[in-house]
């Protein structure tokens, strides 16, 4: 039985990868197992988790969009390693660096943002710039231009 003390903050233990609910397990990884329990203890996890995603509905026709106004969506493999305003940050100089008109500049740029996540490979494994260890997590990054397209004639 869950008791109000078991509720304390935070649920959720460390960050990124080592991200834990309640020390035991990954936020995603328990999804399915209801008999899970906390380490040493007769507390469930399955309260904690859910199945149900959170959905942001942005209508695209309600803003005007440039040419470089894009959705970055992207697996764990890249916010492991790379925070929100350092993906912007890359996208922005990258495209800033492209031709307009370049059908592949949104690929490139997610090809960039990948590369940037998995590091350099050195002797003590893959490294970012910084020296912290680069993602060892499968990488899939999209960039999608929110601008609307014109029809090729």
């Amino acid at each position: 039985m869950i008791v109000e003390d078991d509720l304390k903050f935070p649920l959720i233990y460390g960050e990124g990868k080592k991200a834990r609910v309640m020390a035991t397990i990954g936020v995603t990884r328990g999804l399915g197992d209801h008999e899970l329990k906390v380490y040493n203890s007769n507390i469930y996890i399955k309260p904690f988790l859910s199945c149900v995603p959170e959905v942001k509905v942005y209508d695209v026709d309600d803003n005007k969009h440039g040419p470089d106004d894009v959705l970055v969506m992207g697996t764990d493999g890249l916010w492991d390693v790379t925070t929100d305003s350092e993906v912007a940050d890359a996208v922005s100089a990258y495209l800033s660096g492209c031709d307009p008109s370049d059908p592949m500049r949104y690929t490139l740029a997610a090809q960039d943002l990948l590369m940037r996540s998995r590091g350099v490979l050195k002797e003590r494994g893959w490294r970012l710039p910084n020296e912290r260890l680069g993602s060892g997590d499968d990488i899939t990054v999209f960039v999608i231009p929110l601008a609307r397209q014109e029809p090729e004639t």
